[in-house]
């Protein structure tokens, strides 16, 4: 099990590595795969916001765009116009319980208006590779996750190949890990995501996971992602609604393999599964 004696900061929150952390993902777009369109309310979403604070999440990562295989780029404003309002909503929340907020973007202006409402972490698929996106982390004091991503999600999935596909994604993130060093963004702020189901076919996502000790062996916190994603509908032979016991062993493979960070549709389940696991592992348990 992951084992960290480091913090990672984000903002002006420093989250203990020494348990697995848990980030509860909600999408406010019309076409994500797993949630698209249940949390177009500002309403609702704030309230799922809430409910997954009570579940146990450690880090809530909203997203305004759509990066699932075969999406389509938001335009600007419309990814401003979904983020922006649920920060403000939600930051009471949060602060209240002490968990920071990540926004899932790879638009520089997106990360510099999140970063003014209030995020701590920006989410970014294309590991801060557009014009200015660097930038817009080495001027304050925010998290990063840098993630692996091989094309771009309209055409990712078309002829995903690699030589060795653990050796290529350790080799991309070192290389990103290290612009971000030279940028002045500490190493504190930075977690690496070898993004699953980007770029990836079945056996690439289960070579990473069954070898991603290896990519834990950079020295940085390592993020996954394979909630409800197709592999674990290929796995089990469940639509994207009934995967959350395959969701929920993955994340604890993960986790196994020195997943610092889970990023989970299903916040209770898996904060429950790894309160055991780390019972099993040698943790005191905490009785209630």
């Amino acid at each position: 099990m992951a084992a960290h004696s480091e913090a990672l900061v984000c903002g002006r929150y420093r989250l203990s590595l020494d348990r697995p952390l848990v980030m509860g993902v909600l999408n406010i777009t019309p076409d994500s795969f797993a949630d698209g369109g249940v949390f177009l309310d500002l309403r609702d979403a704030t309230d799922r916001v809430r409910q997954m604070l009570g579940e146990g999440a450690d880090i809530v990562d909203i997203g305004g765009e759509s990066t699932r295989p075969g999406a389509v780029p938001t335009p600007e404003a419309h990814e401003l116009d979904r983020v922006i309002p649920l920060l403000e909503n939600i930051r009471p929340s949060c602060d209240a319980r002490g968990v920071p907020i990540s926004v899932d973007t790879r638009k520089p202006v997106v990360m510099r208006a999140a970063i003014a409402a209030g995020a701590s972490m920006i989410n970014d698929i294309n590991a801060l590779r557009a014009p200015g996106a660097i930038e817009a982390l080495s001027e304050g004091s925010a998290a990063v996750c840098l993630m692996h991503m091989q094309g771009e999600p309209a055409t990712m999935q078309h002829s995903a190949s690699y030589e060795d596909v653990v050796a290529d994604v350790a080799a991309f993130l070192a290389e990103r890990a290290s612009a971000c060093l030279a940028a002045g963004i500490d190493r504190h702020r930075i977690v690496l995501d070898p993004g699953f189901g980007f770029g990836k076919t079945v056996e690439h996502n289960l070579t990473l996971l069954r070898r991603l000790t290896e990519i834990a062996a950079l020295g940085y916190p390592l993020l996954a992602g394979l909630s409800r994603k197709s592999t674990i509908g290929v796995l089990t032979g469940r639509n994207v609604d009934d995967r959350m016991a395959g969701s929920v062993a993955a994340a604890l493979a993960a986790v196994a393999r020195g997943a610092a960070i889970v990023r989970v549709h299903d916040v209770r389940e898996t904060a429950d599964a790894l309160k055991v696991w780390r019972a099993v592992e040698g943790e005191q348990p905490r009785v209630l």
